[in-house]
């Protein structure tokens, strides 16, 4: 395509994608590449998203981040799950944990003899040996690798913060490893004629600011990526239909929860996150079965504290573009497509796609092998997100709102299909390679949702009803006694990584 050595990096646009890729690039490839970022102070970013997932933690060890300043400057807490509530039927609920549930047992996944248990007609729920769940509800954390001398993993986590906090140590990171910044809005993409290629951006003080390689951070409206460079869009609304997000800060209630909570609506859900200093709160929705007036009275009606500030209103699309690097342009964040924060996948995808391109990255100009396996890894990882996204959608069993029996009926993916058809035989989860997504997640939402498997994997029948009794029993113990010795989710924070309050 192009045998142009790269040697300038741009990337249009700040908020947290932008500086996520900033940093990324400059601690890695910094002392090779010249690495420039081009903001506007007058463009507001989206700012929204302040829960992650544990991936997180790799970005932060590779930027070399302490993680207790980090959740201190950010005003960051815990997050062991998210809590879903009224998603199977209304007044159902279950937390999607970061952790396996219970230990495996000669190769064979905990659930199996959980389904072996009920089926024989025993009681209880999964969670009882989750020592994730346990540990949420009591409001409970720390930083525990396992679980004493036994073999049960301790306890995986990620975090609520301030996105906008985030980005600005993000940013200290980049700049302290080479990286620019320029301030100016974009008035104008320049393509060469005859490579079709991005030469330059020009800016509205009339600079123009040159590069080899582009990254288009520029949010929904895609500037570059979308607009210059015409690559289209890849609409899923018609399987994750929600359109609207309005988001508003509460003041901070007590106790301090170490989870996300995700509460369906008539026609979407809420989000609540806890931080330090506020809650952030968020209802999202379709507008084709609720206005945006009935959404915000909503929302307004259900916070747990004073409201802080107006509510913000986002409308959005969800789904991809086609593809997220042609020439010398790559999208990143918003700017390459959006699948709504239900599991809050934002920042890993962001995170995922710098790493990608570190390990795909042209040396020696641009190779059409390099983008096609680039583009080919995205869209496979991006349509496993966008697979368990749906999963929840359609494993509602309610009927009570012309929104959620929409997404109940619809068709779906055949890969969803197969792996939901998969689930119910045997209680059988085969992860692809790529999935972000474990065996343990998409078992607990499936658990959590859909009618229990109808049988188990045979193997989890070579230990006898005595020894399977014994079994559980001993794992529910070591889940408590694990968990009792756990101090209060706050009191955590408080001796390790409190934020200083203005």
């Amino acid at each position: 395509m192009s045998e142009q050595t790269i040697r300038k990096v741009v990337i249009v646009g700040g908020g947290t994608a932008g500086w996520v890729a900033a940093a990324a690039l400059a601690k890695v490839l910094g002392k090779i590449i010249d690495i420039e970022l081009v903001e506007s102070e007058e463009i507001g970013t989206v700012g929204v998203g302040e829960a992650t997932i544990p991936q997180l933690q790799i970005l932060n060890r590779v930027l070399e981040l302490d993680e207790n300043d980090f959740v201190a400057r950010t005003n960051g807490t815990f997050k062991l799950g998210i809590q879903f509530n009224d998603w199977g039927d209304i007044g159902e609920s279950y937390l999607h944990t970061f952790g396996t549930t219970g230990v495996h047992l000669q190769g064979v996944e905990f659930h199996h003899y959980f389904l072996r248990h009920k089926q024989a007609g025993g009681s209880g729920r999964l969670w009882d040996y989750s020592l994730h769940e346990r540990a949420a509800y009591q409001h409970k954390f720390a930083r525990m690798d396992k679980v004493g001398t036994t073999s049960m993993t301790g306890l995986a986590y990620a975090f609520h913060f301030d996105a906008s906090l985030y980005a600005k140590l993000l940013r200290e990171h980049a700049e302290g490893n080479g990286a620019r910044r320029t301030e100016g809005k974009v008035t104008k993409v320049n393509i060469d004629p005859q490579s079709g290629d991005i030469t330059s951006i020009t800016l509205e003080n009339g600079a123009a600011v040159s590069g080899d390689l582009f990254i288009d951070c520029t949010g929904f409206r895609s500037l570059l990526l979308g607009q210059a460079m015409g690559v289209g869009f890849e609409d899923w609304s018609h399987w994750l239909p929600v359109n609207r997000a309005i988001a508003v800060g509460c003041e901070r209630t007590e106790p301090l929860l170490p989870y996300t909570k995700s509460s369906a609506r008539p026609a979407g859900w809420q989000w609540r996150i806890p931080l330090q200093h506020r809650t952030g709160n968020g209802h999202v929705f379709c507008d084709d079965y609720m206005s945006v007036d009935e959404a915000t009275s909503i929302l307004l009606g259900s916070l747990d504290g004073a409201q802080l500030g107006d509510p913000k209103v986002l409308k959005f699309t969800t789904g991809r573009r086609e593809k997220l690097w042609a020439k010398n342009c790559i999208a990143m964040g918003l700017a390459s497509g959006f699948m709504e924060p239900l599991e809050s996948t934002s920042i890993h995808m962001v995170q995922s796609d710098v790493n990608r391109l570190i390990s795909l990255f042209p040396r020696d100009g641009i190779n059409i092998a390099d983008v096609d396996e680039y583009n080919r890894q995205a869209a496979y990882e991006t349509e496993r997100i966008r697979d368990f996204l749906i999963l929840h959608y359609k494993l509602t069993r309610r009927a009570d709102t012309p929104f959620w029996k929409y997404v109940r009926d619809m068709d779906v993916p055949e890969t969803l299909t197969e792996k939901i058809a998969l689930f119910q035989s045997h209680g059988r989860v085969f992860r692809d390679r790529e999935d972000l997504f474990k065996e343990s997640s998409w078992t607990q939402v499936m658990m959590g949702q859909g009618p229990e498997p109808k049988s188990h994997n045979i193997m989890a029948d070579r230990i006898s009803d005595a020894q399977l009794a014994e079994f559980l029993n001993n794992i529910g113990s070591i889940v408590k006694q694990a968990t009792d010795r756990l101090p209060d989710h706050a009191v955590f924070i408080a001796d390790q990584c409190a934020a200083k309050m203005d």
